[in-house]
Parts: structure tokens; C-alpha cells; sequence
């Protein structure tokens, strides 16, 4: 038989057709039996098991009818017994059979002699299962338990274009080239193969295990497509790598939660529109203009989201030039951003803590102490005092308690309402109320909504500060937070208090999703998010805050040793208000934002097309139909058109969630996050998606990226919260710590897949450690 014309059979029937073909690696000697031959004699069956493969012991597989079929694999789902001795094989085979259910008389059972000294296994494949691209994805991990990996436990993930110009490490180079030659025997179909590595002597060796067909959902792409779009973004990373004339720092990183943290609130491959309007409201500009604002570097026209094909990234560099303040002269701020960028590649799990972790971006109570870090990358004393002074003056004009710079942009909270009212009263035409809810939501929603999270940052971080400096325990610390009223606090109140119609008049605008059009409002779909029929038990009232009178007076004390405006009773008003308001402000803002995403529907539908349509349509057609005398079902069918195209794009591509070179466009290992816990709580509970509704009591509850628009869950007595991307001061950890809820925020891609693919949880957040019990 030719090597193109090989086929895949059973398990079994599959590796014995390898044995002798295969250059590669080993295969370990088989014997396969059929379930007609053990019933109609076993002891000979047995005497070719003890003659073929010698002495125990040995690994007896399911090999039957059902499994490694080409439209679906059953992989996992029939028995294996390992370390089987000559006592035990009976027994085993016995025990592999009954698992088949109804087996046939032509299902089979593998056995096999278990290799010994196994020092690393996993599963290779020769399509990442999730893109359906030409990937290749290795799961592995280290040790003798060749199980580990299959069995849903820790492991480490190799992802490579299938013509990467760049070779795995040494330990995954030969498993690279079984694909190859996999995939050479037959003749290209997709496949999956679960391999190990023996050590004899001082030699590894490569040991095949299984192969099977891999089922995709869709065709994969040709290599070469794949190829020609990632050098295109291997080209604009490169690009972004060098020198710029007006930015502090010799080269950049891209990361897609540090700063503005596009993973939690867009996702990491949003649809055109919400893309568009992420730009438009924050991104493109409005973030520059407030930082500007608050008194940090001038970055206006940068924008700071690039997107390759779709998936939203941060220009770290942008970001942690804007974290400079205006007054630090130009060498000792570029210093300072390529120790933050030096610091973040040492680092990389602390792509969501940067401004907690990397960033000095305001003066805090134990600010010199952090700033001794800098010594050791060689910034002097006198340096670090220029450094400090400069934070001072700039946080003293954020938070100076009549005249800091967030009290102007509270303000405009009011104007933006007011003028929502007064649009939606006119006989203004949706194409125009669609225009100016978003205008309105940047100048009087995000840009204060930004300077408001501005401030909300510098009061966790003074806080944190505070149990720094050991003015606060841990435990005082969630006390305080515990006491914050934000309106998402007030959201489960109200729900317990209020009447249908009047929660959903006050609440109905939020959507899980906030830029999402096809994520239902509360008022559009309220069955959807909550259960009317039930009778909430009254909230329990919200537990005051009291520091103890050698605590202020300490925190009196440490303010004017530090030269820090507010007083012990002002700052305390400061952060409670940074706090609060901003969640107040995205609330509002968010209004404008989902009446006009009801509005792109509706106009949508008058022209012909669906809500699922004007998900690919960007926002600048609409912006382009108001100004401009055209035909909406032109201009609107062309840009669906485009952002169906591009959106194809977006789901085949795989990048990591930092990249710090060209290389990482075409080859990287998926990092484990270094997730946030929230509380010093513990809680052991079932694992639940939050769309199962009817389960949601009592249990963990995990949602991949969070906004305002699911506090609907805070609605039902959860047990805790696992989000795969936030970050320490993101939403739904401030929701968290008001209510005192043991949660893991920000898991990561790896961690969050492992954890919500469970049935059964432990957290502890004050061991800071995830437990899988089931």
C-alpha cells in the first residue's frame, strides 16, 4: 500500500497499519483482539497476549466500532486500564468490554506492553480544534503519567502556523516532525495523536501512542492562505517595534488586557461593530484626550488599539508613555517606559496588574518604598526623588478635595443625561440620534467615564496602599470595599425591591455585552436574565465602614509626611467617591450607547437586514449615512459584506496574549495567567456556565469577559466567580469585593478553559489557589 493512500480504521487497526511504516518515532507491539474472539476463546487469545508482548506489565485500550469515526471522535469516552498485571488481565479486558455498552462482535481491545521511564506525553494535533486553522497544537506536560494531559489536567500548550519559519524548543522538535509524517501517511487529513518520551539511558525517545482523525466543525484553510496573513501581521508587529519620533521608549509590546483591556470588554475577537465602537468611543482618541486632561504625557492622535484582522490588541509602549506625567523631562521618561517594557517582558502574567505591578502612575503611601525597584535598574536617588515629586504634584490635582480634577468630570454626568432626554423628545430621524448619542456619550460619558476611572484606579491603589504601609490588614481592606454602594450594588437591591416595570425602566438599557448588538437589553429580553416569579429575600443593608481613631490619626500623619492634600476624613471621601462614580459614569454612558445599538438594529430592519447582519456592519457606515446623501441598503450591504469577510479572518487567527515579537505571530507557548482573587474567602461548589440560569444557586459561576450588563447574576445567591480576562480594579472585581464573593478574576485563556470544563471547584483567594475536585 502506498503511503498516500492510508486510512484510518479503529484505534488498533490504525497502529498496527503504522507499525513498520512509521520513521518518526516508535510504536510499542500490539495485540488486537476482537470481542468474537475473547467470547469464543480466551485462553488463546490470552497465550498470544503473554507470547506477543512478554511480561506485564501491560495497558489494555478500548478499540471499538465507535471511536475515531470521521464526524466524531468519542475520544475519552470507553475504558483504559494501565499497570495490568498477568492477575489482572482477564479482569481488564472483561472490564474494557463492558464499557462499549452493546458491543459488537467485531469491536476490539487493544494491549500493550506500558512503557517505562516516561519522562514527558501528551496530544499533538495537526489543526488547532478551536480556529479550525492549519495550527499545529501540542498539549503536554512533564512526568510518568502519560494520562495527564487527556485527562483534562495541567499542561503546557505549544501553538505554530503550519509553515512558521520558527522551530518549537528542542523537547517538541521530534513531535513536530511525527505530525509532519502523519499527516504525509494520510495524505493531509486532520488528525490528532497522543504520543511520549522515554528516557534510555541519556537518549530520549519518541513513542506514538494513538492517532485518529480530527473532527473540525469547518474545513481548514490551505497552509498557504494562513501564511500570507500572518506575514502581513508579522510585518505591522515589526513595525511597531522600532524607534518613533514622538514616543518615549525604543520598542513596544502588544497585549490585550494591559490599560484599556479590550479582552474584557469587547472579547478577544469581537464582531466589526462592537470593534468600531470601542474605537470611536475610547480608543482612537478620548483615552489620549483624558490623560492628557489629568496631567500625563500628550499622546492625542495615537490611537491605542491596533487589531490585526480583527483581534484588538494594546500598544503597550502608547499606554505606559501615557502614564508618564508631563512635567518629567523627556530622558528620564524614556527610561522609565523601557524599564516598564523591560519589566512586562520579564514578567508577562502581569499584563493585567501592569498599572498595580510595572506603572508608577500617581503618589501613593508607600511610593517610596515601591520606587527602591528602581534602583536596581540603576535610576538614582535623585532620580527616584524627581520621580516622586512629580507623581505628588499630579495626583495632588486628581484628588484635592475642592478642586480635583474628578469632581468637573462627575458634572458632566448630568449634561450627558440631560441632553439623551432632550434627543430622544425631538423628531430627530434614528440615522441622526444615532450620531449624536455617540458624540454625546465621548464628550459628557467615556472622557469623564475616563478621568472618573482615572480616579477610581489612584483610590484602590492608595488603598492598597494602606495595607502596605500596615495602617490597614488584608481584612480591613475588604471591609472598605464591602462598604462601597455602586449603582451595580443598588441593581440587586433594587431588583429585590422593585416592581417589574419599574427596575427595568431604571436598569432596562443594560446588556451583558455592552457593545454588542446581538446581546439582548434587559428590557428587551428580561425573561431572559431573570426570574420574575421568584420573591428575593430583602437585601441585607450594606455595612458601614469605620476606621478606629489610631488609624486616622496614623493616616493624618502619613498624609502630611507625604504632602498629600486631603485630609484623613477627604480621602476617605476621595475614595469612596473614585470608586462609586466611576461605575456611575459607565452606567450612564452606557445608556447612550445601547440606545444607539437598539436604534442600528432598528434601522437595520427597516433597510432589510438582521440584528446578526449589523453585527459585521462598522460604525462609520452609519455615521457615513448620516452625513451623506446615499442609499442605506447599498452603503450598509457593502459593509456587511466587508465585515463578514474580515470577520472569517478574525476566527482563524491565533495569537497570544502578549506578543513581544514577530515570532510570536507564527509560533508561541500559551502562557498560564497569574489570576486576581478578590476576598480572603473560601468556597467549594459546583462549576456552572452563566447561561445555565436554573443552576446558577450556589454555585461557581464562569463567564470568559464580564461588564456591567451581567450584574443580573448578583441577582441570584452565587457562590463565586471565575472570569478568564479582568483585571485587579476591573468591574466585576469591584462587584465582587462589595459583596464580599470569593472570586478568581482574569484567569487567562489556559486556566479559565481547564477550570470551567470541571463540575466541582475549590477557591481559596487567601491562598491565592484553585483546587479541581471533579
Amino acid at each position: 500500500m502506498s503511503f498516500n493512500t492510508l486510512s484510518f480504521s479503529t484505534k488498533a487497526g490504525t497502529l498496527a497499519l503504522l507499525q513498520g511504516r512509521l520513521k518518526s518515532a516508535r510504536m510499542a507491539p500490539l495485540v488486537r483482539l476482537t470481542v468474537a474472539d475473547w467470547q469464543q476463546d480466551r485462553e488463546s487469545t490470552l497465550v498470544q497476549v503473554f507470547s506477543s508482548l512478554g511480561v506485564a506489565p501491560w495497558i489494555v485500550r478500548s478499540s471499538c466500532q465507535q471511536e475515531d469515526e470521521a464526524s466524531k471522535s468519542n475520544a475519552g469516552a470507553f475504558l483504559t486500564l494501565q499497570d495490568v498485571s498477568v492477575a489482572e488481565i482477564e479482569s481488564a479486558v472483561e472490564q474494557v468490554i463492558d464499557s462499549y455498552g452493546e458491543a459488537n462482535d467485531s469491536d476490539e481491545v487493544l494491549i500493550q506492553p506500558m512503557l517505562q521511564n516516561v519522562v514527558r506525553s501528551g496530544v499533538a494535533f495537526s489543526h488547532d480544534p478551536n480556529t479550525c486553522a492549519p495550527y499545529r497544537v501540542v498539549n503536554w506536560s512533564e512526568g510518568p503519567d502519560t494520562t495527564s494531559v487527556t485527562g483534562g489536567n495541567d499542561g503546557r500548550t505549544w501553538q505554530c502556523a503550519a509553515l512558521s519559519p520558527f522551530m518549537p524548543s528542542p523537547e517538541l522538535t521530534g513531535v513536530m516532525a511525527l505530525l509532519d509524517e502523519l499527516l504525509a501517511l494520510f495524505s493531509g487529513v486532520p488528525l490528532d495523536c497522543e504520543f511520549a518520551v522515554t528516557r534510555e539511558d541519556d537518549t530520549e525517545v519518541l513513542w506514538l501512542l494513538q492517532v485518529r482523525p480530527l473532527v473540525l466543525p469547518t474545513a481548514s484553510e490551505p497552509p498557504e492562505v494562513q501564511a500570507q496573513r500572518l506575514t502581513l501581521i508579522a510585518e505591522k508587529v515589526t513595525r511597531g517595534m522600532r524607534p518613533h519620533p514622538f514616543l518615549m521608549g525604543r520598542r513596544t509590546v502588544y497585549g490585550v488586557m494591559p490599560d484599556w483591556n479590550p479582552a474584557e470588554i469587547i472579547g478577544i475577537r469581537p464582531k466589526p461593530l462592537a470593534l468600531s465602537l470601542y474605537r470611536d468611543l475610547v480608543t482612537d482618541a478620548i483615552w489620549a484626550y483624558q490623560r492628557h486632561n489629568y496631567g500625563y504625557r500628550n499622546l492625542r492622535s495615537f490611537p491605542l488599539m491596533p487589531h490585526f484582522f480583527g483581534q484588538p490588541y494594546i500598544d503597550v509602549r502608547l499606554s505606559f508613555n501615557s502614564f508618564i506625567p508631563a512635567d518629567l523631562d523627556d530622558g528620564l521618561a524614556g527610561r522609565l517606559v523601557d524599564h516598564y517594557i523591560d519589566r512586562l517582558l520579564a514578567e508577562p502574567t502581569l499584563h493585567d496588574k501592569v498599572e498595580f505591578e510595572i506603572v508608577f502612575s500617581c503618589y501613593t503611601l508607600d511610593l517610596p518604598q515601591r520606587l527602591e525597584r528602581l534602583a536596581e535598574a540603576g535610576f538614582s536617588g535623585e532620580e527616584r526623588t524627581v520621580i516622586a515629586d512629580s507623581l505628588r504634584r499630579l495626583t495632588n490635582r486628581i484628588v484635592h478635595p475642592k478642586d480635583g480634577l474628578w469632581r468637573a468630570d462627575a458634572a458632566k454626568l448630568e449634561t450627558l443625561n440631560d441632553r439623551r432626554e432632550a434627543l430622544l423628545a425631538s423628531d430627530a430621524d434614528p440615522l441622526e440620534r444615532i450620531y449624536w448619542l455617540l458624540e454625546d456619550a465621548k464628550r459628557y460619558g467615556t472622557l469623564p467615564f475616563a478621568g472618573l476611572a482615572r480616579a477610581g484606579f489612584v483610590a484602590v491603589q492608595m488603598l492598597r496602599s494602606l495595607v502596605s504601609v500596615g495602617v490597614f490588614s488584608s481584612e480591613d481592606y475588604d471591609a472598605f470595599m464591602a462598604s462601597i454602594s455602586t449603582v451595580s450594588t443598588q441593581l440587586g437591591r433594587d431588583r429585590a425591591m422593585l416592581d417589574k416595570a419599574t427596575f427595568l425602566a431604571r436598569y432596562g438599557h443594560l446588556r451583558p455585552g455592552t457593545y454588542d448588538i446581538l446581546s439582548p437589553r434587559y428590557d428587551e429580553a428580561p425573561e431572559l436574565y431573570f426570574d420574575w416569579n421568584q420573591r428575593l429575600p430583602d437585601p441585607e443593608p450594606a455595612r458601614p465602614f469605620a476606621l478606629t481613631l489610631p488609624q486616622l490619626r496614623e493616616i493624618v500623619r502619613l498624609l502630611e509626611m507625604h504632602g498629600l492634600h486631603p485630609d484623613g476624613v477627604g480621602l476617605f471621601d476621595f475614595l469612596q467617591a473614585g470608586i462609586e462614580l466611576r461605575e456611575l459614569a459607565k452606567f450612564h454612558f452606557t445608556r447612550n450607547l445601547s440606545d444607539a445599538l437598539s436604534l442600528a438594529a432598528a434601522c437595520g430592519e427597516q433597510w432589510g437586514f438582521s440584528r446578526e447582519d449589523m453585527a459585521f456592519c462598522g460604525i462609520a457606515a452609519l455615521q457615513e449615512l448620516h452625513v451623506a446623501a446615499a442609499d442605506p441598503r447599498d452603503v450598509l450591504t457593502r459593509a456587511i459584506e466587508q465585515g463578514k469577510k474580515r470577520y472569517l479572518e478574525t476566527l482563524v487567527v491565533a495569537l497570544p496574549p502578549v506578543i513581544s515579537s514577530p515570532e510570536n505571530v507564527w509560533a508561541f507557548e500559551w502562557p498560564t495567567a497569574a489570576p486576581n482573587f478578590i476576598t480572603q474567602k473560601q468556597v467549594t461548589a459546583p462549576v456552572v456556565g452563566c447561561d445555565k440560569r436554573d443552576l446558577l444557586t450556589g454555585a461557581i459561576v464562569c463567564i470568559s469577559n464580564a461588564d456591567p450588563g451581567f450584574d443580573w447574576l448578583f441577582a441570584y445567591p452565587i457562590a463565586g466567580l471565575i472570569t478568564a480576562w479582568g483585571g485587579t480594579n476591573s468591574h466585576m472585581a469591584i462587584r465582587a469585593g462589595e459583596m464580599g464573593l470569593p472570586a478568581v478574576i482574569g484567569a487567562g485563556e489556559v486556566l479559565y478553559r481547564r477550570w470551567s470544563q470541571v463540575t466541582r471547584l475549590h477557591l481559596d483567594c487567601a491562598g491565592r489557589r484553585v483546587e479541581v475536585l471533579a
